[in-house]
C-alpha cells in the first residue's frame, strides 16, 4: 500500500505537539551542580603514597600524556649485617589533560591503586599550557573520588574474601577441637590427692 502524501509531516507535527505540552526541565548549571553518575570520568586523582614510580601508567598511555620524574634513595639496612636497599622517590607526576583522551588505561594498569577517576570536571583554562596539572593538583582531586558502590547482595562473594573466611573458619574449628580434647583429658584424669595428704 502506498503511503498517503503528507503522512510523514503529520507524524512529525504530532510529536511536536506532544512535546509542547510537557513541562521543560532545565538544570541551572552554574547555580545547581549536575547529579553525575557514580562512574563519571572527570579527571584523574593521584594517591601519592601508593605510587612506587613503576612507570606502568606512563608506558601504557596511548597519548604519552603522563610525565614522571624520580630519583633513587638508599634505605639503610633494617637489621644489623643486612644490606642497604634502594627505592624510587617520586619527584614529578603530571598529566597533560589537553592530550588525555580519558581512556582509563593508566588507572586499570596501576598495580598499587595510585590513580582513580574523580567526577570533577570544572578545570577549564584559558591557556592550553595550563592544562598540564602537577601532582599537587592531582592530589587535591583525589579527595573528590567517591567511595566505591556497595556490592550487589545477590553477587558472588569475592574469591579473596571467601578464601580468608574459609581459612578463619578452619582455624576456629581446629581451636574448638583442641579445647574439647583438653577438657576431655582434664575430666578423664583421676582425682589423685596431692602428696602428703593421705
Amino acid at each position: 500500500m502506498a503511503p498517503i502524501p503528507g503522512s510523514g509531516l503529520a507524524k512529525g507535527l504530532a510529536v511536536t505537539l506532544r512535546t509542547m505540552t510537557r513541562k521543560t526541565v532545565t538544570e541551572q548549571y552554574p547555580d545547581t551542580q549536575p547529579d553525575l553518575p557514580p562512574r563519571t570520568r572527570g579527571v584523574i586523582g593521584l594517591f601519592e603514597e601508593n605510587c612506587t614510580v613503576c612507570m606502568l601508567c606512563a608506558r601504557e598511555c596511548p597519548d604519552w600524556c603522563i610525565y614522571i620524574d624520580s630519583h633513587k634513595e638508599t634505605v639503610p639496612a633494617a637489621t644489623p649485617g643486612g644490606r642497604e636497599r634502594s627505592r624510587n622517590v617520586l619527584d614529578r607526576f603530571a598529566i597533560d589533560f589537553s592530550l588525555c583522551m580519558y581512556c582509563g588505561i593508566c588507572i586499570e594498569v596501576c598495580p598499587f591503586d595510585a590513580l582513580f577517576w574523580s567526577p570533577a570536571f570544572e578545570y577549564a583554562e584559558t591557556d592550553i599550557r595550563d592544562l598540564t596539572h602537577e601532582r599537587d593538583k592531582l592530589r587535591e582531586w583525589m579527595w573528590t573520588v567517591p567511595a566505591p558502590p556497595a556490592l550487589d547482595p545477590g553477587a558472588e562473594e569475592p574469591k579473596e574474601i571467601a578464601a580468608a573466611r574459609k581459612a578463619a573458619e578452619k582455624l576456629a574449628a581446629a581451636q574448638e577441637a583442641q579445647a574439647a580434647q583438653e577438657s576431655q583429658a582434664a575430666q578423664a584424669a583421676p582425682n589423685t590427692p596431692p602428696e602428703g595428704e593421705a
